[in-house]
């Protein structure tokens, strides 16, 4: 009963969101007189991910559309967004909505995992590109690859290999980590296990926890009773903002314990504070106060939305660009097309260069930051000390080590 419940909530919210699309095509149709060019934002509006990407994430695209100007190969161009609820069946109806009713030529943001890969699987399908700037998983670019997918976000790889080195590195030899019980912690935990034994430390202990743990007293306590010198948290979203509050209140930092967050984004920095968040370490590929071309973006979208963007609303923004240009230059945006022109064109990281490989994996450095205490800030929103950079080839795995079907043939 449940199931049908949960089939028949996706079916009318697809129906939904075709009602609107096509109401945006007839619109965009008789303002310029051409079929629109239509991107589509498939975000977590109400969820844990709602403020790293969102609204904010549909605003981003729409800003590299404005960028862009509004219109490509003699036509108009829209962005159409819908929330999956962070679930893979919804996900899965409304980009079949989109890619066979709706005239959506590419899907861009795609928070979750799980989510990502579902949905892949039916762009894989029907032949469309993925621009994903939000899930995390390594195997969105390795066994269950895709020809038509571009994955611009960091990975579980990137952030918990490179983060982990660095901080070893840095003098963090023990290590105790508290992760979510689903695919990403695991496969988080596991390779920063692999990094911290390689790079000369040990980990003394672990405890796996619930998505949507309000309590980890226990957790930390456990944690605390370790001596690690390093805390790890393969968690994300509320899960995260919650475990480091707590962490505060049982005294873990102030008992010398660090905390490492390996997906932490700037508006979970904001919510928390920097009385809570100082000294926490964390890694971005992006960060709004790195450049004048980051500063200036970001001002115009803080202008637009109150916040600074969150990488996630940064990598929307710069995977929808990049997709733009790509459809220019190969004159079409037929999938296999532009998928070749985008890797074989240079990415523009905010005025740092970098490459997209075969397996769609994009590549860019890293950097390893702490947060600020009050008395470092400067203001609102300056929150990040840079540590380390974290080359791309140290971050991302190796093309040589990929499973990907299209790569190893």
């Amino acid at each position: 009963m449940r199931s049908a419940w949960n089939a028949l909530a996706a079916a009318v919210l697809a129906a939904c969101v075709g009602i609107d699309a096509q109401d945006a095509q007839a619109q965009g149709t008789n303002a310029q007189g051409g079929k629109p060019v239509k991107i589509g934002v498939l975000v977590d509006e109400q969820g844990f991910a709602s403020d790293i990407g969102g609204t904010g994430a549909t605003l981003a695209a729409k800003m590299a559309v404005e960028d862009f100007g509004a219109s490509v190969l003699g036509r108009p161009i829209q962005v159409v967004s819908a929330d999956m609820q962070n679930k893979p069946d919804v996900a899965s109806n409304i980009v079949r909505q989109w890619f066979d009713l709706d005239g959506v030529d590419m899907v861009t943001d795609i928070p979750v995992s799980s989510v990502a890969l579902a949905v892949q699987s039916v762009a894989r399908e029907k032949k469309k590109v993925l621009m994903i700037s939000a899930a995390t998983t390594t195997e969105l670019t390795n066994a269950q690859c895709s020809p038509y997918s571009i994955h611009w976000a960091d990975d579980t790889n990137a952030l918990s290999v490179g983060t982990t080195k660095a901080v070893v590195e840095a003098g963090g030899k023990s290590w105790f980590f508290i992760t979510a019980d689903f695919a990403f912690g695991t496969a988080m935990e596991k390779a920063a296990t692999e990094a911290i034994k390689q790079a000369g430390g040990t980990v003394v202990g672990g405890v796996k926890h619930p998505i949507g743990t309000s309590d980890f007293g226990s957790y930390l306590l456990t944690a605390q009773g370790s001596g690690a010198k390093v805390v790890a948290l393969a968690n994300v979203g509320a899960d995260t903002i919650t475990a480091i509050k707590q962490a505060s209140e049982f005294g873990l930092p102030a008992g010398g314990q660090k905390l490492v967050g390996y997906i932490v984004f700037i508006t979970d920095v904001h919510s928390l504070g920097l009385d809570l968040a100082q000294g926490l370490y964390v890694t971005e590929g992006f960060y709004w106060d790195q450049n004048d071309r980051t500063r200036d973006w970001s001002n115009r979208f803080l202008a637009r939305h109150g916040k600074m963007p969150s990488k996630e609303q940064a990598n929307t923004y710069l995977a929808t660009l990049h997709w733009l240009k790509a459809v220019k230059e190969a004159g079409t945006t037929d999938a296999e097309a532009v998928t070749a022109k985008m890797k074989a064109m240079p990415t523009d990281y905010f005025g740092t260069p970098g490459s997209i490989r075969k397996d769609g994996r994009v590549l860019y450095d890293l950097t390893l930051y702490q947060v600020k205490g009050k008395a470092e800030s400067k203001g609102a929103w300056d929150y990040y000390t840079p540590i380390r950079t974290i080359p791309s080839n140290e971050a991302f795995l190796p093309l040589e080590t990929s499973a990907c079907p299209f790569v190893k043939g």
